[in-house]
């Protein structure tokens, strides 16, 4: 197996190629989602729109796109304030969306879920 990670890719066969990534699924970065997926476990995802999802990962592939389910989207907003007011504070928001389709070039971090690993 560690010969086909040495191996350049325009030289492998299609055989090869899904072996490689199979264990790249498996090694590599992406293993949090493959370990998410077979133990459907939760992971914290950070999105470029400054927004969170607390999520199950059901699928994904290699440029990050997910299938999640039971996603709690979590962002904070500044409310408008009138004129002459003080500045309002921000204000924690969230909702729940059962299955969502999440965009790869969208994901900048996957964490496994912090209140799991620490035994809550």
């Amino acid at each position: 197996m560690s010969s086909l990670m040495h191996k350049p890719r325009r030289e492998m066969t299609e055989e090869e190629m899904s072996l490689r990534e199979k264990e790249e699924f498996n090694t590599g970065p992406l293993s949090l989602l493959t370990q998410s997926v077979k133990a459907n476990t939760q992971v914290l995802i950070n999105c470029r729109n400054n927004r969170k999802l607390l999520a199950r990962v059901k699928a994904f592939d290699r440029h990050c796109n997910m299938v999640l389910e039971n996603v709690r989207e979590m962002w904070t907003e500044t409310p408008k304030t009138g004129k002459g007011k003080k500045k309002a504070k921000p204000v924690n928001k969230d909702r729940y969306i059962s299955k969502l389709f999440l965009r790869g070039d969208s994901v900048i971090l996957v964490l496994r879920n912090p209140a799991a690993a620490s035994g809550k």
